[in-house]
């Protein structure tokens, strides 16, 4: 048998295993649908850790368990023994669903595909050579444009997405750089600090906001705009913050940064 099957195997035993353990410690006494999510989750642990199946299957299976084993659409022997003898209710399925389908996960979604179209049609690209034009070619100022625009990208897509988009982008720099040069840890550093910093600035820039805001909407709603008016300047003081705080920590000593940069752009738009 292949690795895969015996991992497979290995977090079948475990799952059943751990469904035993209600019968052998008298302590631990659970219900019928508390034993069955204990299988359940037992067996996703395992899948997770052991990964004999895609670790997006593990979590797509536990939906399809949970709604065909504990949900008041479950298999019909089965529902009829759970409401028999299990004094709590089952779930909705929809509810169990609902958790896939939130409108905070379709959210993140609509970030996740921004991000994959703007790198599969170079719009990232081609926003960072015009906008990176008003910053000149000092290389403080051009790190400044980075941020900018690695903010501005943040505000609509995943944090991590535009930072590793961005990354790549000054990969040519990070070659043939000394790495001596304090200036190229600024560099690199500036892109991951300032995804983060231009995230807070749109509900949608990274999932805590549009958690915050699902919470907010019980007591006091809150509009797209509305956030943007309370968190664009705090984004931009801290954008200038951390810049400021960069140049101080690792100053640069080359000129070499821009050619690189402008070079490795131009390259991109003509293939």
């Amino acid at each position: 048998m292949s690795t895969k099957i015996y991992k497979l195997l290995i977090a079948l035993a475990l799952a059943f295993g751990a469904s035993l353990l209600p019968f052998v410690m008298e302590s631990f006494q659970v219900t019928a649908i508390q034993h069955i999510l204990l299988f359940l989750f037992v067996l996703a642990a395992s899948l997770w850790l052991l990964e004999p199946i895609p670790v997006y299957a593990t979590s797509l299976l536990v939906m399809g368990a949970m709604c065909a084993l504990i949900s008041n659409s479950a298999i019909t022997p089965l529902q009829n023994y759970l409401v028999e003898t299990d004094p709590s209710h089952l779930l909705k399925y929809n509810d169990i669903l609902a958790s896939f389908s939130s409108p905070i996960i379709i959210l993140f979604l609509g970030g996740f595909a921004l991000a994959i179209g703007s790198s599969k049609y170079k719009l990232d690209v081609n926003l960072a050579s015009v906008l990176l034009k008003p910053f000149g070619t000092k290389t403080k100022f051009v790190m400044l444009g980075l941020m900018f625009i690695t903010s501005l990208f943040a505000m609509f897509m995943s944090n991590t997405a535009t930072t590793v988009m961005m990354i790549t982008m000054i990969a040519p720099i990070l070659a043939v750089i000394d790495k001596h040069d304090t200036g190229i840890k600024a560099m690199v550093l500036s892109i991951p600090f300032a995804a983060n910093i231009g995230g807070i600035a749109t509900p949608i820039g990274t999932p805590p906001n549009a958690i915050a805001i699902s919470f907010m909407d019980k007591t006091q709603s809150i509009s797209f705009f509305q956030w943007i008016i309370h968190s664009l300047p705090i984004a931009i003081i801290c954008i200038l913050v951390t810049w400021v705080i960069l140049q101080i920590m690792f100053p640069s000593k080359q000129k070499i940064y821009i050619s690189i940069l402008i070079q490795n752009l131009t390259k991109i738009l003509s293939q």
